[in-house]
């Protein structure tokens, strides 16, 4: 197969091509380990080979799903693949290999994709950018040295460089639309509960957290989503059935939508960046002209409680991941086992007591109420994907702490870090300062996604992102499919790409 005929094939295309008999499983696969083998040296985006057994799965019989043959790439964090390492780039879970697939990995397979490896991520998720000690940074294909955006940012790095055309994701606080609009790509979050967490879990950071794909195209991760969504018997919840088919519903007929749209962030102070606010003009004047009445609103509620409320529920998250690997190692989980930031958030999950927890845990509803309240008025809200442009690596990891919380975590067991004046709210800040638009749907549980429209003067992408009413990916595939259809989001290709000469970028 040709260079050329793989690039202009989605998912669905390749798999369309195997059905035909004009290409095989077995040479689908190695046409992607050849564009892995090319420019992941580059990329850093793969960081566990699966070759063999992806080799062995591509010469055998494949179920007759909608992705028959197709390559895939997993993240390395929270789904895992039975006898393939998941260490989510943790120096506390290297060795570990879970013996079952995950619920989410046997409807991938059914579908019939061919998983060849794992990618890059942060430290358990936690920033939105993809530089972890243990695998070191991935680099941006449209310029390297720059962030992918994270969590999944290895996986956007592959489908953004030609390497697959889809790969699986997972968003607590923006980690499919962050590097979707990092890198150029379609990423799509949907509702709370929509696609399965178990058998070992029943649920994902306080329901926050959603795994799905980043895609090139819309009806990817649409048909993606038919194939892999629906109820298991241990999940704790439910998401609304939905009428019909997601790669269906994008025949329908576009509606007329009732649209808001705002830059103004939702968990920080300060403004977004004009390029980001340029892409939200543009989209919303797209819109416009497509039909859509919109107008400048967004929901109302206390952002700084909100920050906070967020900030202490992820703290809790990885002090409880601290405390579930010590379970893991057989001993104590020490400073030097994970890196700066893990440990301070740990600090700050256990040193947070029950009640200030619960506290703004309620405030964490209030706000979701009052988003369900803009909704009723609503269909959509147009925002900015992110803050900023992407950024140098370097830019968001932990560096330039105060010396004192530095001699903290070094003398003491359990800092009362919640005390030391102004510290939390220099936290929050920093940590949404780049991100602050992303986490508010986490918490709401609404379908999102990040759109490819723009790209700055310095060529880089800037994301847009979308939200519907809680339960309705299927109104908001179909929105989204509508504007791709007005600008197709495969005109541009990333100057870093796996069917370049190896002497480009």
């Amino acid at each position: 197969m040709s260079f050329k005929e793989y690039d202009d094939h989605d998912a669905l295309g390749l798999a369309a091509l195997v059905k035909k008999g004009e290409v095989s499983p077995a040479e689908l696969l190695e046409e992607a380990i050849t564009r892995a083998e090319r420019v992941n040296p580059r990329l850093n985006a793969i960081v566990i080979g699966m070759n063999v057994l992806a080799r062995e799965r591509a010469r055998g019989e494949l179920p007759e799903g909608p992705f028959r043959g197709v390559p895939f790439l997993m993240k390395d964090m929270g789904t895992a693949y039975a006898g393939v390492p998941l260490q989510a780039a943790s120096r506390l879970y290297r060795g570990n290999v879970p013996s079952r697939h995950a619920e989410l990995t046997e409807r991938f397979l059914r579908a019939g994709l061919v998983v060849f490896g794992k990618t890059n991520s942060p430290e358990f998720g936690i920033l939105p950018t993809t530089e972890p000690e243990l695998y070191g940074p991935t680099h941006n294909p449209w310029r390297l040295g720059y962030s992918p955006g994270g969590s999944s940012g290895g996986a956007a790095a592959s489908v953004a460089a030609g390497i697959v055309p889809m790969a699986h994701g997972g968003d607590g606080g923006g980690s499919l639309r962050i590097p979707a609009s990092c890198c150029g790509l379609f990423g799509f979050k949907p509702t709370r509960a929509r696609n399965p967490v178990g058998p070992d879990v029943s649920e994902t950071f306080f329901g926050f957290a959603a795994e799905h794909v980043l895609t090139r195209t819309v009806r990817d991760s649409a048909a993606a989503l038919d194939a892999t969504a629906g109820p298991e018997s241990t999940a704790m919840y439910h998401a609304p059935a939905p009428y019909g088919g997601f790669l269906e519903a994008l025949g329908a007929p576009p509606e007329k939508l009732k649209i808001a749209f705002t830059v103004e962030p939702f968990l920080s102070g300060g403004e977004a960046h004009p390029d980001n606010r340029r892409a939200v003009e543009e989209a919303a004047k797209l819109l416009e002209d497509l039909g859509h009445h919109v107008e400048p609103a967004r929901p109302a509620f206390e952002a700084r409680d909100f920050a906070k409320g967020f900030f202490l529920h992820f703290s809790a998250v990885v002090a409880s991941e601290l405390r579930a690997a010590e379970s893991f190692l057989g001993r104590p989980a020490r400073r030097e086992d994970v890196e700066l930031v893990t440990w301070l958030l740990g600090l700050v999950g256990r040193s947070t007591d029950a009640g200030t927890f619960v506290y703004y845990r309620r405030k964490l509803f209030e706000v979701q109420r009052a988003v369900a309240g803009f909704f009723q008025d609503y269909d959509v809200l147009l925002t900015p994907t992110i803050g900023r442009p992407p950024v140098p690596h370097g830019t968001l990891v932990a560096k330039g702490l105060e010396e004192g919380v530095q001699e903290l975590v070094a003398r003491l067991d359990r800092p009362e870090l919640l005390r030391l004046p102004g510290l939390l709210d220099k936290a929050v800040d920093r940590a949404y300062a780049f991100s602050p638009y992303t986490p508010l749907f986490n918490v709401t549980g609404q379908p999102s996604a990040s759109v490819p429209l723009h790209w700055n003067r310095d060529g880089l992408p800037i994301g847009t992102m979308l939200t519907a009413r809680f339960g309705e990916d299927a109104r908001l595939f179909r929105l989204c499919a509508q504007i791709e259809e007005a600008r197709s989001f495969r005109a541009r290709r990333a100057p870093v790409h796996a069917s370049a000469s190896p002497g480009l970028s």
